[in-house]
C-alpha cells in the first residue's frame, strides 16, 4: 500500500504528515504537488494542514481549483480512501466531497492546544482500530474550525452515521466547555455517505508519538492501514478466485 500527501502552496503539515506515516509507521508515502494530476500507484490520499494559497478569500476556497483536486475528485468517486486534515478538510468541504462549511471560530481567535474527541463509529477505514466511544487526545490550530451545516444535513449525517468525532471532556462527556470553536453539535469531523473519504479538524499527525504528548492520531492512520490492507487481501483472494476451476 503508498499513501500520497497532497502539498499546496501554504501547506505547513505535510511534513508531519509524511514522518508520521513513514517514520512511524513504516508505510511507503509520497509528496503530490498541487499541479499533478497523476496520482497512479496510490491507494490512499491525506489532505494536511496549512494555509492553501494563504486561505485567500475562505480556508480551502482556491485550492479546491487546484489541478490535483480534480485527480483527487476522480480517486474518492472510485472509491479511493481521501482523508482530510484541518486546512485539507476544509478543502474538501469547498470541493464538495464532504456536507457542511466552517466558519470562523466562535470566540474570532485562533486556537492551538489539546482536545479530545470521542469517536462516534467504528464502522469506517478511518475508526476501525479505535474502540466505540474511545476517547482521543488530540491537537488542533486553527481559526477556522466551526463546523455548520442546515438542519436537513445534520438530520442526514445523524441518521447514516457520518459524525466521525465529536469535542468532549477527557471523559467522553459533551458540553460547550470542551467545544474549542464553537462547532454545530460538537462535531469535530465526519465522513461521506459512501465512507471512504473523512476529514477532521484536530491533527492526528501531531500525536504521533508519545514524545509529543500523545499518540492517540495513530488510531486513526492505523485504521487506514488495517483498511488498505483488508482490501488488499479481499482482491488477492477475488483473483485467487476467479483462477481457481469451478
Amino acid at each position: 500500500m503508498k499513501f500520497g500527501v497532497v502539498v499546496f502552496p501554504g501547506s505547513n503539515c505535510d511534513h508531519d504528515t509524511h514522518h508520521a506515516l513513514a517514520t512511524v509507521l513504516g508505510r511507503p508515502v509520497d509528496f503530490i504537488w498541487h499541479q499533478s494530476e497523476d496520482i497512479a500507484g496510490f491507494d490512499a490520499i491525506i489532505l494536511p494542514g496549512g494555509f492553501a494559497y494563504g486561505d485567500y478569500l475562505r480556508t480551502g476556497a482556491i485550492a479546491r481549483f487546484s489541478p490535483v483536486m480534480r485527480a483527487v475528485t476522480k480517486f474518492a468517486k472510485s472509491g479511493g480512501l481521501v482523508l482530510g486534515i484541518c486546512n485539507g478538510f476544509q478543502v474538501l468541504l469547498e470541493s464538495g466531497l464532504l456536507p457542511g462549511a466552517v466558519l470562523r471560530n466562535a470566540g474570532l481567535r485562533f486556537v492551538c492546544r489539546h482536545v479530545y474527541i470521542r469517536v462516534e463509529h467504528t464502522d469506517t477505514p478511518f475508526t476501525r482500530a479505535a474502540r466505540p466511544g474511545q476517547v482521543l487526545k488530540i491537537p488542533i490550530a486553527h481559526s477556522d474550525g466551526n463546523y455548520f451545516c442546515d438542519d436537513a444535513t445534520l438530520h442526514d449525517l445523524e441518521r447514516n452515521g457520518q459524525i466521525l468525532f465529536r469535542y468532549v471532556s477527557p471523559d467522553g462527556r459533551e458540553s460547550a466547555e470542551w467545544n474549542p470553536n464553537g462547532a454545530l453539535s460538537n462535531i469535530a469531523g465526519v465522513i461521506n455517505h459512501e465512507r471512504n473519504v473523512a476529514g477532521l479538524m484536530p491533527h492526528p499527525e501531531r500525536a504521533a508519538e508519545s514524545l509529543l504528548d500523545s499518540a492517540d492520531g495513530l488510531v486513526i492512520l492505523r485504521s487506514m492501514i488495517d483498511s488498505l490492507a483488508r482490501r488488499e487481501s479481499q482482491s488477492v483472494g477475488a483473483s485467487v478466485a476467479e483462477r481457481v476451476p469451478a
